[in-house]
């Protein structure tokens, strides 16, 4: 069954006005006030603890000094998942969807949206898969893109991150995911060459629309290089 999706290019957002503009689209979307979204942007530089982390620090391996010294902020959300970075150069992509009345499996949906990245990075000639056992998607023992999701009432939020030109040097100041032993990857380091967001967000937009069946409800310009 098709459904109208709505994508919205926002650029860089701070991670507090995301997460507000979050709950106000899911209330819309319950309400049936807005289509399905699809809202994609950046953060500047965060840290963020999923449900399963949020009242432990032990994978922020940086001091409270070093973070601050970096410019990097900490906040405690309401998705799935343990610890990640956001930054400029992150491709993030928040769906605000209803998975009623044929959708409504949550294993289903996290793979739906690693086949949306996997198909991102396949756009760029880059081969990624999966791991068994784990979350997001990955180049070997690097991961390209990672998943944290939020579902109530069947309606989504929070999402997908994927490397684009990020700063990797940033994920020493955690344990992605808490995930030791593992490393991070982005399309940047993969291609050796820099890679256009609008690029990016094209290819995501794409692969969502293919993956969850959509019809696209508008054709926003790309929000910059």
């Amino acid at each position: 069954m098709s459904r109208l999706l709505e994508v919205r290019r926002l650029g860089l957002v701070p991670y507090s006005e995301a997460l507000e503009l979050q709950k106000r689209l899911v209330e819309a979307r319950r309400a049936d006030e807005i289509p399905d979204q699809l809202l994609l942007l950046q953060h500047p530089p965060v840290i963020t603890l999923g449900v399963r982390t949020r009242n432990s620090r032990v994978n922020v391996v940086a001091t409270p000094e070093t973070l601050a010294a970096a410019g990097v902020e900490v906040f405690e959300t309401g998705r799935g998942g343990d610890v990640t970075y956001h930054g400029p150069g992150q491709l993030v992509g928040y769906p605000i969807i209803t998975l009623k009345p044929d959708r409504c499996d949550v294993h289903r949906y996290v793979r739906d949206v690693e086949e949306v990245m996997i198909r991102i990075a396949a756009a760029f000639g880059v081969e990624a898969g999966r791991v068994v056992g784990l979350t997001g998607i990955w180049v070997g023992n690097e991961k390209l893109g990672a998943i944290g999701v939020r579902i109530a009432k069947w309606i989504t939020s929070h999402g997908f991150a994927f490397n684009v030109t990020t700063d990797l040097a940033h994920f020493q100041l955690i344990v992605p995911c808490g995930l030791a032993g593992k490393g991070v990857t982005s399309l940047e380091k993969l291609l050796g060459r820099r890679v256009l967001m609008r690029e990016v967000e094209d290819a995501a937009a794409a692969a969502f629309i293919e993956v969850f069946d959509c019809s696209p409800a508008n054709t926003a310009a790309p929000t910059g290089p």
